[in-house]
């Protein structure tokens, strides 16, 4: 079956009246020791290495997503209990409260950050469709839809300041691309495959995209952009949740997914090579959403046990 595409023109993302306020308390249930709140630190470990587990409130309903800026400045959004789109900044010193972003969400939102003051989050619509809002200068734009027609969550990457390519799974569970640049939007096109999840892209350079999927194998496949599409290559393990990645500089990759027993697994490209899987403990409800703060900083969301947001950091 072909996805199908066009621009609906229902407004379908509707502002509740009345919208559940994202409560942060203070218990922890991700882990048996009880991860501290990091809430009013900053988003970089005080050692090498990666962080213990730590929360950020909230109470979720999908996979987090994360985008980060200049300053270390890191923006998380994630599904609420009202179906509304929820949001969190680190302004590089201090978590916000939580904010509803409005609209009515039927996956986990993707979100890229292309410049100090620039958003760009992603959603399916209640109409299968992808919708669209937009942060400049700290005013954000209404939901605009960018049809199709979805079967997963969307994913997002940037390679440049006014470049956008949004990846989804269309009807026929085939990979699907829809890009910016140059002022407009272009056409959705099929990029193949099987995928039994949402995408998970990233872009550590220039002309460079890398798109991570499940397979119908359960296992990571990968797919590449470097001025032509790649065919796609298998990674192998074993994925309870759909994948995500980051690079924290250029010719490396961080990719996380959440393995069989519900621990956040990662593995990761050296430049020339794949290593192995690497647990990084926890127990998971959800898929993870990663994002780079700064050279050789990685942070990691997800959901525990509790649906609060919890992280990882690593710095090099």
């Amino acid at each position: 079956m072909r996805i199908r595409f066009g621009l609906l023109m229902l407004a379908l993302f509707a502002v509740a009246s009345v919208a559940p306020r994202m409560a942060d308390a203070n218990e922890s249930a991700f882990v048996v020791a009880g991860p501290p709140d990091l809430s009013t630190l900053h988003d970089d470990p005080s050692y090498p290495g990666w962080n213990e587990w730590a929360h950020i409130g909230g109470t979720g309903t999908s996979d987090p997503a994360a985008c980060s800026r200049s300053n270390y400045r890191t923006d998380v959004f994630v599904r609420g209990t009202d179906n509304a789109l929820w949001y969190k900044h680190w302004n590089g010193f201090s978590w916000s409260a939580w904010v509803s972003l409005g609209g009515t969400i039927t996956s986990s939102p993707a979100a890229a950050c292309w410049g100090p003051n620039r958003i760009d989050v992603f959603a399916r619509g209640t109409d299968n469709a992808l919708w669209h809002r937009t942060m400049r200068h700290g005013t954000w734009s209404a939901w605009v839809s960018r049809g199709g027609t979805l079967t997963s969550g969307p994913a997002v990457a940037s390679w440049a300041g006014g470049r956008l390519d949004v990846f989804v799974r269309g009807t026929d569970n085939a990979l699907w691309h829809l890009w910016y640049a140059g002022g407009s939007w272009r056409s959705w096109e099929s990029l193949g495959g099987t995928l039994t999840s949402d995408p998970g892209a990233v872009s550590w350079g220039p002309n460079r995209i890398d798109v991570f999927v499940r397979g119908t194998d359960n296992g990571l496949w990968h797919k590449w952009w470097n001025g032509s599409w790649s065919g796609w290559e298998s990674l192998g393990g074993t994925l309870t949740s759909s994948p995500d990645a980051a690079s924290m500089r250029p010719n490396h990759i961080d990719v996380f997914a959440r393995g069989g027993n519900n621990a956040l697994w990662h593995k990761w490209w050296n430049g020339s090579s794949w290593s192995g899987w690497d647990s990084l403990g926890g127990t998971l409800i959800s898929g993870p959403g990663a994002t780079s703060s700064a050279n050789g900083r990685e942070l990691v969301f997800v959901l525990g046990t509790d649906a609060k947001v919890y992280y990882r950091s690593y710095r090099e």
